[in-house]
């Protein structure tokens, strides 16, 4: 045998050794494995079952018998993403090197339901000569009488100085108009610096527990969180201060609704916030990908759960005759509020 036939030989050897490893996967990877891993963690770590009103057994009978081993990456993806998607949560999500899954249920109640109409308050109530200061964008309504504050995403920056700032800006201002409608959440931390500035009478904000255990209905011991005391470095803002939110308000938002509930000055209005109380967690699967769920619950003082939103004090929709006028009939309303009560 000649070295030019050994050659061809070994070449042919390492090329379908290659093809081999290329078509057999590690059977811890294997797609079924993927599949059973991620259902596995989401049943012994989902915290919301019981308020989603989902039967994971049924979800997972629907669809494992759509994973074979020859599934594609992409075809694996879409299966996993619909079985979380079964969640209708938005802090559900399946990370790949080229997709990321996303609930479809909270993107639709997000944009479709809407409760503002973002060019009517830039054109008509922030206007072209409105402030900004960290995160916060704002201008007066109604001469200087309310304060109104545009607040898109606690992501922004949101501290107790700059917030105090504006406040002492516009001292004869009967009370604020604070917009989180479409603020899809952000750093909790955020949240914490606005309740800085209003006054501390240490109530009882929401009860927090952490999935513990194998059961939907093992949590840990409940933990009270309280109001912070105020800031001594400010004096509290104790004038109306009414909250604007809408489905579109998730996670850190409907976290500072529900805080809003416990302070006398603060009152909700609009629609009812989009949820996302459960604070995720995630992990990483079998093939590489990783995953996110919420591991904790969040109950309100009487124990209610909102995770699927907070309601308004006083529910406000907009009114598509008002706002072809350029009227944001939601933001008049919560300025009637705040002089109606000088």
């Amino acid at each position: 045998m000649n070295r030019r036939t050994i050659f061809i030989l070994i070449a042919s050897a390492l090329l379908f050794a290659s093809c081999e490893k290329a078509f057999l996967r590690n059977p811890e990877q294997s797609p079924s494995a993927v599949f059973d891993y991620l259902w596995q963690r989401v049943d012994l770590q989902y915290a919301l079952f019981d308020v989603k009103g989902i039967d994971w057994d049924s979800v997972r009978n629907r669809y494992a018998p759509q994973v074979g081993d020859d599934i594609s990456d992409d075809s694996l993806f879409r299966v996993l993403a619909n079985m979380l998607n079964s969640l209708n949560d938005g802090h559900v999500n399946i990370i790949s090197p080229f997709d990321v899954s996303r609930s479809e249920e909270v993107f639709l109640q997000t944009y479709g339901h809407r409760n503002i109409e973002p060019n009517v308050v830039t054109l008509n109530y922030l206007g072209p000569h409105y402030h900004s200061a960290g995160g916060f964008a704002y201008n007066t309504l109604r001469g200087d009488s309310v304060l109104y504050i545009r607040y898109s995403s606690f992501s922004n920056s949101a501290s107790t100085a700059t917030l105090n700032n504006i406040l002492k800006r516009y001292p004869d201002a009967a009370g604020v108009v604070f917009d989180i409608r479409q603020n899809g959440g952000g750093s909790v931390e955020n949240i914490w610096n606005i309740l800085a500035l209003m006054p501390a009478k240490h109530a009882h904000l929401y009860t927090s527990q952490i999935k513990s255990g194998p059961a939907h209905d093992d949590f840990s011991v409940a933990e009270k969180v309280y109001s912070p005391f105020s800031n001594g470095d400010y004096e509290p803002y104790r004038k109306p201060f009414v909250v604007l939110t809408d489905r579109g308000s998730y996670s850190a938002s409907s976290f500072f609704a529900l805080c809003a509930k416990s302070y006398d000055n603060m009152l909700l209005m609009g629609d009812t916030t989009g949820g996302g109380l459960g604070l995720p967690n995630g992990g990483e699967l079998p093939n590489g990908w990783t995953y996110r769920f919420p591991i904790t619950r969040t109950l309100a003082p009487d124990g209610k759960n909102y995770e699927n939103g907070v309601p308004p004090d006083s529910v406000v929709l907009i009114s598509p005759t008002a706002t072809a006028q350029g009227i944001d009939n939601v933001i008049e309303s919560a300025a009637d509020v705040i002089l109606g009560s000088r």
